[in-house]
């Protein structure tokens, strides 16, 4: 496997420096996916409490992406990197910030599982968010295992996995048109699903970027905004 070597220079405090940030990348990886399973749980379950938790839990992300972005900039400034340390730096830098996009989005699902709760959810439609949220935590927690491993072709089967989700919304968009037609008084509960299963989207996208930048971080090759099949090309490529 192709890997970029974070352990090859003369300054030992360089080399804590670079392991540093992607130490914490994935703290904050972690942190966004417990936010997001809790926010899951409040949707399905109805639990106020656990969607109250999301809701703080969100500063914390928040937080955490600005200290990791300062540290990458004093660590451009004082060390002015080239080649593949540079890639690395930003690779994070995008990375926090789709992960505390991510963050935003369940924070959203547990603003829409808070209102669900006073009006009571649509039980089949939850079902199936419940379904799609499982294959979304996957995408994200595989997408940060790539990361972790720096493993262009893994990141290239995961992010193979975002179409997958997107069938799972369409699906969900269509039962929920079909229901509001039949039953206009469902209309504005259904709409809180909508929004709730359209964040559930979003996180699988920027969890597909996040193995776009693993391309980018080992491979060299900024694949953003190409189709899987050029993506596969260029992560064959020697």
């Amino acid at each position: 496997m192709d890997k970029p070597s974070i352990s090859a220079h003369i300054s030992h405090q360089y080399n804590a420096e670079l392991e540093d940030i992607r130490s914490r990348v994935l703290a904050m990886g972690g942190l966004v996916e417990q936010q997001l399973a809790h926010a899951l749980i409040a949707l399905v379950d109805s639990d106020i409490a656990m969607a109250e938790r999301v809701l703080a839990t969100d500063y914390q992300v928040n937080a955490m992406e600005v200290a990791i972005d300062e540290e990458c900039t004093q660590i451009i400034a004082r060390r002015q990197p080239t080649a593949s340390d540079l890639r690395l730096i930003m690779a994070v830098i995008k990375t926090i910030t789709d992960l505390e996009r991510i963050g935003d989005e369940a924070e959203r699902i547990g603003r829409m599982a808070l209102q669900l709760s006073k009006v009571g959810t649509l039980k089949k439609q939850c079902m199936e968010l419940e379904n799609m949220g499982a294959q979304v935590k996957k995408i994200l927690h595989d997408s940060l295992d790539c990361f972790a491993r720096n493993d262009p072709q893994a990141a290239l089967q995961v992010a193979r996995t975002d179409l997958q989700i997107d069938r799972q919304y369409e699906s969900i968009m269509r039962q929920l048109i079909t229901f509001m037609m039949e039953d206009p008084r469902s209309i504005p509960r259904a709409l809180d699903v909508i929004w709730s299963a359209r964040a559930l989207e979003r996180i699988g996208d920027r969890a597909r970027n996040i193995c776009e930048y693993v391309i980018y971080l080992v491979k060299g090759k900024d694949v953003r905004h190409t189709s899987l099949e050029q993506i596969e090309q260029e992560t064959l490529r020697s």
